[in-house]
């Protein structure tokens, strides 16, 4: 406890918050509490979980069994995941309660500014319906409206691994955003297959439901396979990748060790290694025995190897995230897509007030010439712009904004190289 105290009070120190992650959803079949459930049904705890007399004989959707055998007595337990996690049952009143005493010991006393909650979807099944029931948006309101209370400045975000509409359903008044699954699977579609066909309508349609503030695109979690991993190895693809992700509206996340193109595929231990520090036995990550053995790509995928070079992907992780910050356009401002005569690149102006940003990507693995730009609606006051490049390399050409504020076959770059991104800043002359 002491040592999560000073990591708080020395991140605190540099400007940084520091969120918990949060499982609501099941304990560990070893927690002392699940242990004295099995073994006593008059325990208090008994009712903290789900339990049968025999196995209900049906699976669920995905084919999976969620009833599991206790070796204690006989009798099942009801655990989503696996049977080393029992769900706990939030239809009793002491489960919730618990669950409020857990955030204020984080909160108060131990000084977290917020919580990740872990596959909050599941907290209550109903009859076959395992996810997304009303019952569990009261569960979650109740909960959030508690945090606010305790700690108004407190920051909760949630993991609903479903469809853009399912996540839609935990606002208003739930937690303060969500992950934006459909957003991270259509960056990676994107990159990895050169089209960028389907890369922003899941951005669109959930700005149009909620402030930017209020959702998280990402690229991988750690349920996922990594980015470099999902892209063949293929390094520059993440790079593109990573400059969409950090160039779109939203609250971005980065799963540690993407922004080195850290490998890792399933099972979920190797997708969860050490992290990669310096060039030594462990990497860094410990004077020990690392709990995973390290990636083959520790010598290379690593802090020390990419820290003073300019053209590494961390740096261009670093130059990418300060960009954002500085730039009011891209920090907050509006997404409005543009329309490119190669399907190949995915081009999009992000808009606030009189500052506007072009993001213009060549996802394909060959050079295009003469790649033309143009809007469905007003984009951009009259006029013509320079741009102003950020990020990339070319010779961009100046911009004429039509009376209707349209832009209409615009070629941006005589040559875009394959597998590149650019960031331009227009300014109105």
């Amino acid at each position: 406890n002491e040592d999560f105290k000073r990591l708080v009070a020395e991140a605190h120190r540099r400007g940084i918050r520091v969120l918990v992650d949060m499982v609501l959803n099941h304990a560990s079949s070893e927690h002392p509490a699940f242990r004295e459930a099995q073994r006593d049904t008059a325990s208090p705890y008994r009712g903290w979980f789900r339990w049968l007399p025999a196995h209900p004989g049906v699976k669920n959707r995905w084919g999976g069994d969620n009833w599991h055998r206790s070796p204690v007595r006989g009798d099942y337990y009801y655990g989503f995941f696996w049977s080393g996690m029992p769900d706990l049952n939030f239809d009793n009143p002491a489960v919730r309660e618990e669950a409020k005493k857990i955030a204020r010991f984080w909160l108060n006393e131990m000084g977290a500014d917020g919580f990740r909650l872990d596959a909050i979807r599941h907290l209550i099944e109903e009859d076959n319906t395992l996810e997304n029931v009303p019952r569990t948006h009261d569960v979650l309101r109740d909960y959030a409206a508690y945090i606010r209370r305790i700690a108004p400045q407190a920051f909760t975000i949630g993991e609903v691994w479903d469809s853009t509409g399912a996540m839609l359903a935990y606002y208003p008044d739930q937690l303060d955003a969500h992950f934006a699954f459909e957003v991270s699977d259509s960056i990676i579609a994107a990159v990895r297959t050169g089209s960028a066909k389907g890369l922003l309508p899941p951005v669109l349609r959930i700005q149009s439901a909620l402030p930017a503030e209020r959702y998280a695109p990402f690229l991988r979690n750690h349920d996922q396979t990594r980015t470099v991993t999902a892209l063949g190895g293929d390094t520059a693809r993440a790079r593109v990748a990573a400059t969409l992700l950090l160039t779109l509206p939203g609250l971005p996340f980065v799963y540690y060790g993407e922004e080195l193109g850290m490998t890792g595929d399933k099972p979920d231990e190797r997708l969860r290694t050490p992290m990669h520090w310096r060039r030594t036995r462990a990497a860094g990550f410990t004077t020990g025995a690392p709990w995973q053995a390290l990636q083959p790509d520790s010598l290379t995928a690593n802090v020390e190897a990419q820290d003073n070079d300019a053209a590494s992907l961390l740096n261009l992780y670093r130059r990418l995230i300060h960009l954002r910050a500085a730039n009011p356009a891209l920090a907050n401002g509006e997404l409005i897509e543009l329309e490119a005569s190669n399907d190949a690149v995915a081009a999009f102006v992000r808009r606030q007030g009189d500052r506007a940003v072009l993001v213009v990507s060549n996802l394909g693995s060959r050079a295009l010439a003469g790649v033309r730009l143009s809007s469905a609606d007003s984009v951009l006051r009259p006029g013509r712009y320079v741009p102003t490049t950020l990020l990339g390399v070319g010779n961009p050409q100046q911009l004429r904004v039509e009376s209707n504020g349209r832009i209409r076959n615009f070629v941006l770059l005589p040559m875009m190289r394959p597998k590149s991104a650019h960031i331009f800043e227009l300014e109105r002359h």
